[in-house]
């Protein structure tokens, strides 16, 4: 058995190792998806997936990570805890569900220290159809040059701009003018792509190949960088539609915390367009799908925004001075990964949790 802290790495490189060990010590086989680029230090980068369990299963979980790159250290050490962790292995196993590990939905970022893919792009934006009109995000078009000025730190002046923008419409619509999604700033924040990325693509094989069996599919993907820290927020990750909610809220809500929504307003998340489960409705029609993104806090919302911000900035500067760049870098890990000891077993000992209701929950009636 692995311990808590023990499964957290602080690389990619050093997560990919351990989750093949994993992997390895569980007898599973591990299909590789080489990504066409380096990691940051050279690095070979990968999407790896393990199937736990049987082909053949008609009871799929999905448990994904690094959908946004640096939010991989949190979710690549949940899934290298569960491959070591024996209870787990045996309740899924027992009632005939058949696990599937993606790890690293977004290598590249991953490795980086990045949220987005090479290609600048927002995984969980990317979803759309791109033979269609894009979607129009006005509120941050009026901002897209207030949140990524010429130089950085970013002047007084620019800082006011953004306090009164803020100050007029309201933190939400902030965080929704930015967050949302939008189509027109490659540069930008969020940016959902003009096409589907490797990532896209490439998860869609998975699905293809791995999920074609499943009759009744659950995901959860694990996130970072919303609401406080170390508290992991179940957000409803499926289309709007209230029988799936229903199964969501019976099987991870509570009465005190119940299961939150972007549709309805109860997620610290804003309403985002692109999203990734699309990819099971368009790839696994003949599932009935449950799933929720697992959301763990780490730093205030306006800290998390400007770390995006500067790193952004830094993309566009790759010729940064040292010191600088190396701060942005620490600011964005710091947004993403809290380091420490009792982060890591309230994110561990929530996600398990949520594990163990899927089964129940796939397996109910």
């Amino acid at each position: 058995m692995i311990g808590v802290a023990e499964a957290f790495s602080p690389t990619y490189a050093e997560a990919r190792q351990k989750f093949l060990q994993g992997c390895v010590a569980a007898g599973l086989k591990v299909d590789a998806h080489p990504h066409p680029l380096k990691g940051r230090n050279g690095e070979d980068l990968s999407m790896d997936v393990a199937l736990d369990g049987s082909p053949e299963a008609t009871h799929l979980l999905i448990v994904s990570s690094a959908c946004h790159g640096i939010e991989g250290h949190c979710g690549s050490g949940v899934q290298t805890f569960a491959l070591n962790d024996t209870e787990w292995r045996e309740k899924a196993g027992k009632a005939g569900v058949a696990v599937l590990y993606v790890h690293a939905l977004n290598p590249h970022g991953f490795s980086h220290g990045r949220r987005v893919t090479q290609e600048n792009v927002d995984l969980n934006r990317n979803f759309v159809d791109f033979t269609r009109p894009l979607p129009k995000n006005e509120g941050y078009a009026k901002l897209h040059a207030l949140l990524l000025p010429e130089a950085w730190p970013p002047s007084p002046r620019i800082e006011a701009g953004i306090g009164a923008w803020i100050e007029k419409n309201g933190l939400p619509a902030y965080q929704l003018a930015i967050s949302g999604g939008q189509y027109q700033f490659d540069d930008g924040l969020f940016f959902g792509g003009k096409a589907p990325t490797w990532s896209n693509s490439t998860f869609r094989q998975v699905l293809r190949s791995q999920a074609q069996k499943a009759r009744k599919l659950a995901w959860i993907d694990l996130h970072t960088g919303l609401g406080p820290n170390g508290i992991g927020e179940r957000i409803f990750a499926c289309r709007d539609d209230k029988a799936a909610y229903a199964r969501a809220n019976a099987w991870w809500g509570t009465e005190k915390a119940p299961v939150t929504s972007i549709y309805d307003g109860s997620s610290t998340s804003a309403f985002l367009t692109g999203l990734m489960m699309e990819a099971v409705y368009e790839e696994c029609p003949q599932a009935e799908f449950t799933s929720i993104a697992l959301e763990y806090g780490t730093v205030p919302l306006l800290d998390v925004m400007g770390a995006l911000r500067a790193d952004h900035w830094l993309h566009a500067h790759p010729d940064a001075a040292p010191d600088l760049a190396d701060a942005i870098h620490a600011r964005m890990m710091e947004a993403f990964y809290t380091d420490t000891d009792a982060w890591k077993g309230q994110v561990i000992s929530q996600a398990r949790q949520a594990m163990f209701q899927a089964v129940d929950g796939l397996t109910s009636g």
